[in-house]
Formats: structure tokens, sequence, C-alpha cells
């Protein structure tokens, strides 16, 4: 076969199409940053937050028999936070994937009044998701998140609050930035996981990474639920620094989502996102 005819093959007419394709995604994956970065996200974000659990079991062998349903505390209470960023930005990519944002801004509807009824929504979602799972841990693992009485509530809380403050941060990036900022919606919050001291205390960290969780509001109510489990005391210093740092991150998860609100109809965006 002559290499006209051999280049011309239907073979290699399918390895051209193929190697199109290719390079087409290879292209869309080049210029989304976000794409890129989600590629490395997970795997190390899974490394870092287990490498901290292994070290600290290994330093810490008798640990979890202390206080039993201390891990099933510590996942139903992250639910809480992740579930109220992502029940904020899934309800508001849904009128942007509906292109309804347009018309809502178009109505009486104001945008702090959105923003009240996201926050309502994700608290609405939220409830339905972990209630179920509380209720499964008893007779699965004879454990009663419920045990630990009124500090569950202004945990409950805190985490709720601090899930509100980004997802309204989030939604107003993808407001600012469309649908290449969607992922962030799935990946933010997970970034916070080994510095908010979910399954192990802020000790077992490097200390510039300490002085990072002790800047969120979440980290202080996982030392704090630690504190009820081992110690049976409410320490209301780390409520006091939880609700404290809440009120400046919703502060800035509300001006962050106004002021993106307030570009996108000056850019005329609201009328341009949608699936």
């Amino acid at each position: 076969m002559s290499d006209a005819a051999a280049w011309t093959s239907p073979s290699m007419r399918s390895l051209r199409r193929i190697a199109a394709m290719v390079v087409r995604y290879s292209l869309l994956l080049k210029n989304s940053w976000t794409r890129i970065f989600e590629l490395a996200y997970w795997p190390t974000i899974q490394m870092v937050l287990w490498g901290f659990i292994s070290v600290f079991f290994r330093q810490n062998s008798s640990w979890v028999a202390q206080a039993g349903g201390v891990l099933i505390a510590g996942v139903l209470l992250w639910d809480v936070m992740f579930r109220g960023q992502l029940g904020v930005s899934v309800s508001f990519m849904e009128e942007m994937w509906s292109r309804n944002l347009g018309h809502l801004f178009t109505s009486p509807l104001r945008p702090i009044e959105l923003a009240v009824a996201l926050m309502t929504m994700s608290l609405i979602r939220t409830l339905i998701g972990i209630v179920p799972a509380a209720l499964l841990a008893i007779p699965l693992y004879q454990y009663s998140i419920f045990t630990m009485g009124l500090p569950l509530i202004a945990f409950f809380v805190n985490l709720l609050v601090m899930g509100w403050a980004l997802g309204l941060m989030l939604s107003g990036l993808i407001l600012r930035f469309g649908q290449s900022a969607e992922s962030l919606a799935w990946l933010a919050v997970f970034l916070l996981a080994p510095v908010s001291a979910i399954y192990y205390p802020l000790s077992i960290l490097p200390p510039w990474l300490q002085a990072v969780g002790w800047a969120l509001p979440s980290a202080h109510v996982f030392e704090g639920m630690r504190a009820v489990l081992f110690e049976q005391s409410f320490r209301l210093d780390h409520l006091a620094w939880a609700a404290g740092l809440n009120l400046v991150y919703m502060a800035f998860g509300v001006a962050a989502f106004l002021f993106a609100v307030r570009v996108a109809r000056r850019r005329g965006l609201l009328l341009q996102m949608g699936e």
C-alpha cells in the first residue's frame, strides 16, 4: 500500500478524528484554570487530610476509645457546613442554569431578599440531609449526636452560618466569572477541611497551619465539640470566637454577593448566563 493510500485508509481517518477530539479537549483544559485546578485538587486534599489523621492516630492510638462516636459526630457536623454552603450555591446555580436570573432581578425582588431566600432554602436542605443520617447512626452504631444537648445547637448554627457565608461568596464569584467558576461550589469547602480540625485537634498541624485554623469558625466548633465529648465541658471561649468570626465572614459574604450582583447588572451579565 502506498503512503498516500495508507494515510487515507479508514483506520488512519479514524485516528485523525480521535486526535482532533483529543486536541479539542486539551485546548478546553488548557484554557480553563478551574479544570486544571480540579484535577490536582482532590488527590491533594485527600492526601493532606488523611495524612494528618494518620499522624494523629499514630501518636494517639487510644483516642477514639476515649469518646465513642467522636468521628461520627465530626462527620455529621462537617456535613452541616458542607450542605449549608452547597444549599446556597446550588439554589443560586439552579436559577442561573434555567436562565431565570434576569427575570428575578427585573422583578421587585431585591438582592438581599434573594440572599435570605437562598439561606432559608439552605437550612431546609441541610435538615433534610442531616437529620435522617443522625437518626440512622443510633441503631447502626449505638451513638446519638443529640446527647450533646444544647451545645449541639450552638455547633449547628455556627457551622451553618459559615456555610452560608461561603455560599454567598461563591455565588458572587459564579455570577462574576460565569460557568467556569461553577466547580468552585463543589471544591471550596473541602479546602478548609484539613485546617478545620474535624477529626483531630489543631495541635497536630504545623504552627503556620494552626494560625490559619484558628481564623476559621469551624476549627473552634470542632475543638468545642471534642471538649464536650472528652471533658464534658462546654467551652464558651470557642463559642465566642466562632460567633465573632462568623459575623465577619457573613458580612463579607453578603457584601461580596451584593457587589457581584451590582457589577453583573452594570455589565449586562444576568441575561447571558445559563445552560
